[in-house]
């Protein structure tokens, strides 16, 4: 089954549905082949190991609180706010309460 994404100029919701299967499903809303933007529902006490992603990232918390680790330190992140990283930065992720967080990640072009 092939997953939907939005189309350019379509409005789409970032939070899910109360009571909806995704409430509690990260899903990627966006991917072009620039751009990716997904929606991470990370439960209390859940942690995203220790990772990298070749481009620049955002990661805006939505709902609840989660800390971003990178090697310069700790970042706390509480809904309405957000941070970026540098393309290839280690870092990973610990949720203190259930939450929401926007990740978006800008991808090299092919051949790039």
């Amino acid at each position: 089954m092939s997953v939907s994404h939005a189309q350019p100029g379509e409005a789409i919701g970032v939070l899910p549905a109360a009571g909806s299967a995704n409430e509690s499903k990260s899903v990627t809303l966006i991917k072009t082949a620039t751009l990716e933007v997904i929606r991470l529902v990370v439960p209390a006490g859940k942690q995203l190991a220790q990772h990298r992603v070749p481009g620049e990232i955002m990661l805006q918390c939505l709902a609840g609180s989660a800390t971003l680790d990178t090697d310069e330190g700790k970042c706390e992140l509480t809904a309405g706010e957000l941070t970026h990283l540098a393309g290839g930065q280690e870092h990973s992720l610990n949720a203190k309460e259930d939450s929401i967080l926007l990740l978006t990640i800008l991808l090299a072009p092919k051949g790039a």
